[in-house]
This record gives C-alpha cells, structure tokens and sequence, in this order.
C-alpha cells in the first residue's frame, strides 16, 4: 500500500530500507527514500514502520490525515 504519495513509496518499501538501516535514524530513512520531504502528510505513518511495525501482518496502515 502507498503510504508516501508524493514519492510512490510503499509501506513494503519502507519496511524493507528500514531493515537494512540498522541504527539508522527516521531522517536518513526519509531521506534515503525521498519520503516526508514535500507535504509531510506520510511522517506518522512512517515513523510507526520505522519504529517496528508494531501491527499485526495483513493489518493496513495507520489512516494518513
């Protein structure tokens, strides 16, 4: 699912960087995929994959505003 419009980033994408960023921070995750830079609408939603992805599998995305 979309979770970043203005970037065509998906919460698959997310997770995925996001894994491989061990001790990365969410600023060098949004930078890395160009996410939260432009409306900032995504940075709730992605601060949550960021953090763990907490949510059950199957489970949609946190409502983006």
């Amino acid at each position: 699912m979309y979770v970043c419009l203005c970037a065509a980033v998906t919460d698959r994408q997310i997770r995925e960087v996001a894994s491989q960023c061990a001790g990365g921070d969410f600023r060098t995750l949004c930078r890395n995929l160009g996410i939260a830079q432009q409306c900032g609408k995504c940075a709730p939603a992605v601060r949550l994959l960021f953090a763990g992805d907490h949510e059950p599998t199957g489970a949609p995305p946190p409502a983006l505003g």
